[in-house]
């Protein structure tokens, strides 16, 4: 979709029940995840200098381990110039989230019926890691310089740091309730993590490990984003049919009526405005980030889910 017209310039087929999704930083390719279970397209090839022993004993040598890596995910990746799709990844298990590190090199997954966040080398196509973080992770977020990834496992009130270096589990941080979305301030030390136990957006201080502030969203929140200058932030509540503005400065909050059942949120790169799907029908709207009004409103083909942007 043009951010600037509103209208939709391309779409992609081929890809099965497709919820997560992530740009390259250059813009030249989306990763799409879906989120059905398939079967493994190939067996899992043994990697040049491992023996046949060293490469069962790593999938685990026997039917059970077999029968694992059969119930496999894909991602799809998609050149964004023609809008097709150039190859089709295996990874372990149903995608929900997507992100793409901030090099352009992994992209990385989240498994929520694994427990496990994956990564693949775009360049090779080949799984490098495939890491626990905790019950049903849900959503990513990268720091600008790439080095850490944070997990929210909804499972059990955690987020996760990860290292990108070594790909392992820094740190657990405890914030309760089923965190889910996520946005970072400028500058990583804030993390705005939405809690869709407790109706409430939290702000987690990352050098202290801890949550220094909660705001009131509304009932099943799920969307959630920040203004360029990470003084406003904004979220859906579906359970209210509201989408809310919060000014973090004052803890002002408006909200103004949105239904039905308001979903993801992104803040548009362009202009502001910001993105709205909705959960209940095939729609995104478009609204004025001060008044929250609807300014325009697009027919989708299907539900909209995860909303990668790019700036030009």
């Amino acid at each position: 979709m043009d951010l600037k017209s509103h209208k939709v310039t391309s779409s992609i087929t081929g890809t099965i029940n497709t919820h997560g999704s992530a740009l390259t930083p250059d813009g030249r390719y989306l990763v799409v995840g879906s989120l059905t279970a398939h079967d493994s397209v190939e067996p899992v090839k043994r990697p040049e200098g491992v023996t046949e022993d060293e490469h069962a004993a790593h999938h685990g040598g026997n039917a059970a381990a077999a029968a694992e890596d059969a119930n496999n995910g894909r991602i799809y990746v998609v050149d964004t110039a023609t809008s097709k799709i150039t190859r089709t990844l295996e990874v372990p298990g149903p995608v929900h989230h997507v992100l793409v590190t901030p090099d352009g090199r992994y992209a990385v997954s989240t498994h929520p019926m694994g427990g496990v966040i994956s990564v693949v080398d775009l360049e090779s196509g080949q799984l490098v890691e495939k890491l626990a973080t905790g019950p049903a992770p849900n959503y990513v977020v990268a720091t600008d310089d790439g080095r850490s990834l944070l997990v929210s496992n909804t499972g059990n009130g955690t987020v996760s740091e990860v290292d990108t270096r070594h790909w392992f589990v820094k740190r657990n941080l405890r914030v309760g309730g089923n965190p889910e979305h996520m946005v970072f301030a400028p500058g990583n030390q804030r993390l705005y993590v939405n809690d869709a136990a407790s109706g409430q957006v939290l702000a987690l201080e990352l050098a202290k490990g801890a949550v220094a502030n909660r705001y009131e969203v509304g009932e099943a929140p799920h969307g959630v984003g920040l203004s360029a200058d990470g003084q406003t932030l904004y979220a859906t509540n579906q359970g209210g049919n509201q989408v809310v503005r919060i000014e973090l400065a004052s803890g002002a909050r408006h909200t103004r009526p949105l239904a039905p059942a308001p979903y993801h949120l992104a803040v548009s790169p362009y202009d502001g405005q910001l993105l709205v799907t909705s959960r209940a029908e095939n729609k995104l709207w478009v609204l004025d980030p001060e008044s929250l009004d609807v300014v325009d409103e697009i027919a989708l083909s299907g539900i909209g889910h995860q909303i990668s942007l790019e700036a030009h």
